[in-house]
Formats: C-alpha cells, structure tokens, sequence
C-alpha cells in the first residue's frame, strides 16, 4: 500500500495524516459528548484538545529527537522536518498532560476530572493512529512466519534482516490492546465507585502493560544505556499509576 493517499503537484496527502486527524476528531466528538453528559463546558473540552494537540505534537517530537540526537547533531534543520517522520507516543503524552495541568491550574478546574474526560478518547486516537504505520511500513517487529505476518518492502527492512520477507505487525497488536482498553474504559467510568482520576490512571496503566510486551517484539526501539526507552517508561507509568490508584482510593476512605 502507498502512504500517499493523493499527490497534487507538491503536495502529498497521506494515510498517516489521515488517519491522525480522523483519531483527533472522533476523540474530540467522544470527549464532548462526557463533557455534556458530566456537565461541564465543551467549550472548555474544545479549547483544551486544541493546546493538547499542540504540546502533543512538540512533546512527541522533542522526545524522538533527544533519544535519536546522533540522527540530528550535524543537520539541526532536520529537527524541525517532523512531517519527515519521527514522533514518539509516549512524548505526546507527555506534552498533552503538561498542558492539561497547566490549563487545568489556569481555569481553577479539577485536572483529573479533564483527564477522566479525554483518557478514552486519547487512546481510541492511538488506535486509529497506529494504522499510519501501516501504510508507511513502520514500526513492525521481528520476523515471523507466523500466518499473520506482515510483508515489508526491502527497503524498509532493518538491515540486519533484508533476507527476510514477513514480521510481526506489532503496530497491529498495539491497535487492537488500544482498542480493547478503549472499550474497558468506557465501561468502567459508568461503574459505581470509581472517582476522579481513575479512568485516566487505568488508561496510563493498561496501555503501558501492553506497550511494554509489544515493544519487546519491534525492531526500531529508541534505545539509551542497552535499554528500551520505551519499556522503562512504560513500567515507570505502570507503577506510578498503581501508586496513585491505591493512594487516591485511600484518601476517599
């Protein structure tokens, strides 16, 4: 499959815009419609995801670049090219929460209902996006021969493996844990007993149980000190949310 959905003259519309864009809007339309159901402002749910898309993005890409600086030391201008490729989820997250504290402080408003709020449409969004790694041919993992394994082009296969021709698609796997943790979430803010705060906790916890087992498959880990950066943070969120569910549900006794 191309990534280029359609090319006028310079300009390249691609699948993995799309689909960012496509996860961006039905996010939005999900979040507004808790926002109503919990009666606060979608006014405020609207102004929210506009800086969270902003710092999500800055965020995602300032965290590719300090894990893959050898990439950017002799060519600076590359730093800002992030349409070149090059953003890391679990920058954006982190982007996305620093402005939510801060527009959350600014308004007076309770962070961890906003966070509640948009937890489930955040990772509907990573599932619908990880379906641009698809149509670039990115983000796959070891080979398989596995019946479900992917086809990948030689040129975009590692060099250590230009011999083989199918990998696992681990931008699959991650799809359907996303998913499936998007569906959970949404069933479990409508439980009796749960209070602020632990939607957006589950979320952080169950997405890095997946992403920690997925990450160990994919052969394109942003690496520091012989560890997977994303593995570490993935079990740092597992234990910070754990922590925090404990510590908040004791506080409510």
């Amino acid at each position: 499959m191309s990534p280029i959905i359609l090319q006028i003259g310079p300009l390249s519309i691609r699948w993995y815009g799309v689909l960012i864009m496509a996860g961006v809007i039905l996010g939005l339309v999900l979040a507004g419609r808790e926002a109503k159901r919990q009666d606060v402002s979608i006014e405020l749910i609207y102004d929210l995801f506009f800086y969270i898309i902003l710092s999500a993005v800055v965020g995602a890409r300032l965290y590719y670049v300090i894990f893959s600086w050898d990439l950017y030391r002799n060519n600076i201008k590359e730093v800002f090219a992030f349409w070149h490729g090059g953003l890391a989820i679990h920058g954006a997250v982190m982007g996305g929460v620093a402005s939510a504290l801060i527009y959350a402080r600014l308004k007076r408003l309770s962070f961890w209902q906003f966070a509640d709020i948009c937890a489930p449409s955040l990772i509907l969004g990573q599932a619908i996006g990880r379906w641009g790694n698809f149509f670039n041919q990115e983000a796959f993992g070891r080979p398989t021969d596995l019946p479900w394994g992917i086809f990948i082009d030689k040129a975009h296969r590692p060099i250590q493996y230009l011999q083989q021709t199918h990998f696992h698609p681990t931008f699959l796997y991650e799809s359907l844990w996303n998913f499936s943790v998007f569906l959970f979430l949404l069933w479990v803010r409508r439980k009796k007993g749960i209070i602020r705060g632990d939607v957006f906790l589950a979320y952080l916890m169950l997405y890095s149980f997946g992403r920690f087992w997925i990450e160990g498959l994919r052969t394109d880990s942003l690496m520091f000190a012989g560890f997977r950066i994303a593995q570490v943070v993935s079990l740092f969120l597992i234990i910070f949310a754990s922590l925090a569910l404990v510590q908040h549900h004791r506080e409510k006794q």
